[in-house]
């Protein structure tokens, strides 16, 4: 399943500064999401597919390549999805090496259903801070931008603009298709 990078768990992302010395880290509590949607429209060379959900909005899903029946997609057909993540900050020593990692597997079930699982490492700096929301922006590689909300106004006071973490993300998806008859 394809989503922003750090999704809503980012949300309370700022950032791992309870742990105060640098190099602590701290792991964002998962969550588990579960979505139905029936196709609308399928990127064939992307191996991408929108879903429309019973509310009415909109889910985009990602199928890698290891993803056999990828290619028996149809408008119609529903997708079911299982979606799990979790975050890890870590609040970078100064004079430590950049990162961006990333890895993945899918581990393919009977019929038509998988797991698709990623994780990604990435080292970004603290671009601005903003207590009066609260909230924290960072940047990291690739031209990579995101800005969060942050609940942990205490966290929020530790840092300083400049300030390096790693990010690392785990999302794991069980997807499966009923397709249409």
């Amino acid at each position: 399943m394809r989503r922003l990078m750090m999704l809503g768990a980012a949300g309370v992302l700022l950032i791992a500064t309870d742990a105060v010395a640098a190099g602590q880290s701290k792991t964002i509590p998962g969550r588990t999401l579960t979505v139905t949607a029936t196709v609308e429209s399928i990127d064939f060379a992307n191996r991408e597919v929108v879903g429309k959900k019973p509310d009415g909005t909109y889910e985009e899903f990602y199928f890698p390549e290891t993803f056999k029946r990828f290619d028996t997609l149809k408008i119609g057909d529903t997708i079911n999805a299982r979606y799990y993540e979790n975050i890890v900050v870590r609040l970078k020593p100064a004079g430590e090496k950049d990162v961006d990692t990333a890895s993945g597997e899918t581990v393919r079930a009977a019929g038509t259903a998988g797991t698709v699982s990623r994780q990604r490492t990435i080292t970004a700096t603290i671009t601005a801070l903003d207590p009066s929301v609260p909230s924290v922006t960072f940047t990291g590689p690739n031209g990579w931008k995101y800005s969060t909300r942050v609940e942990d106004t205490a966290a929020l006071a530790k840092v300083k603009v400049g300030d390096k973490v790693d990010l690392t993300w785990t999302e794991a998806t069980i997807l499966s298709l009923d397709e249409k008859k």
